[in-house]
């Protein structure tokens, strides 16, 4: 059965990155693959056509389709635009329509690149985190939120942090079905001392450890992961976290690898349904140039076919093929260090398919 992919490069570098990720695809397809795709438009340059940034089409597309792989939103043109309409509204409209709760950050630190990390060898070396983040409630959604006049006239801005137990169960066992897979370690991160709303997340996931004892868990405060994270970051395995937290953590576990270029995401639905995107944006100061790092867009088409294709193997071809351009010294800009081939966005993705 034919399975549907749509397709939404975005904004700035996204054009770019997701135009190799779709020559990867097409190889596939070459092979054998039975996929169709099908292209919108989501962010700032669907508001600049059609007045929205996730225009009716765009999101009945994404919702008919098995995944949706997105390249980036955003950028400095739209920032003066209403909060309603900026294009970031596009990205959290399709996570909320299409109910993906579950976003899968790994930060793996391939060999080839371990120089490139900001931190000593010895400390990253062999590092392989994998992040769950909470990724439709929180404070991102909660309300009330908005900004005030007071009684005195000064301004005041207000956002909600709220979660159900509910969403904190799916979340923590979606954590530790990934750990059985794994290390078998979950380590819960919140600021249990402070919010009563992640006082009540470690109890549900105290709760639902009962019926999952074959994994082993830890809780940590968020300040103190951060700190873990650049001081000994091998130590986690699965960190299952909130929204925000998860937003900026994985950010910070980017950076262990070496660069933001490199890290694939997944955001699932109850249903396996996933939309594919890297995690770093869309780099208006360089979009354009060809420079851009495709590997992580490429490596998230990788994650779409293990995750809601039921392609293992394919996948499996793409991180070998990744890693066998790695050993062949090419890098992008982002990646580049002195005795390596420096090459461009598009010669990337042409190395991948050759690779192939």
């Amino acid at each position: 059965m034919t399975k549907k992919i749509a397709v939404l490069p975005g904004d700035g570098i996204g054009q770019e990155i997701v135009a190799e990720a779709v020559k990867v695809l097409e190889k596939l397809q070459t092979e054998g693959l039975d996929i169709e795709m099908q292209h919108g438009l989501v962010g700032g340059t669907a508001y600049d056509a059609t007045g929205t940034p996730l225009p009716d089409e765009t999101l009945a597309m994404a919702k008919a389709a098995d995944a949706v792989l997105l390249g980036a939103v955003g950028g400095y043109k739209w920032e003066s635009l209403d909060i309603a309409v900026r294009p970031e509204k596009g990205l959290l409209g399709l996570r909320k329509e299409l109910g993906l709760f579950a976003n899968l950050r790994p930060a793996i630190l391939y060999p080839q690149l371990a120089d490139a990390s900001t931190l000593k060898p010895e400390i990253v070396s062999g590092l392989d985190i994998m992040i769950v983040r909470e990724l439709t409630g929180g404070i991102y959604f909660g309300q009330p939120r908005g900004v005030r006049i007071l009684e005195n006239g000064e301004r005041e801005g207000f956002n909600t942090l709220v979660y159900r137990e509910s969403e904190v169960k799916r979340i923590a066992e979606v954590a530790f079905d990934i750990a059985r897979k794994r290390g078998k370690r979950v380590c819960s991160v919140d600021k249990a001392n402070v919010l009563e709303v992640t006082e009540m997340w470690r109890d549900v996931v105290n709760e639902l450890h009962k019926d999952n004892s074959d994994i082993e868990l830890s809780h940590m405060y968020v300040d103190n992961a951060a700190m873990q994270l650049v001081r000994a970051p091998k130590q986690f395995d699965v960190m299952v976290t909130t929204n925000m937290f998860g937003d900026i953590l994985s950010d910070c576990a980017a950076m262990l690898t070496g660069s933001i270029g490199m890290l694939p995401s997944a955001s699932l639905n109850e249903k396996g349904q996933g939309m594919y995107e890297p995690i770093h944006g869309s780099a208006p100061d360089i979009a354009g140039k060809n420079v851009a790092n495709p590997l992580a867009t490429i490596l998230s088409v990788a994650m779409m076919l293990r995750y809601s294709l039921d392609e293992a193997a394919l996948a499996d071809r793409i991180e070998k093929a990744v890693e066998k351009v790695l050993d062949q010294g090419l890098r992008t800009a982002d990646i580049y260090s002195a005795g390596m081939q420096k090459v461009s966005t598009s010669e990337m993705g042409d190395a991948v398919v050759a690779a192939l």
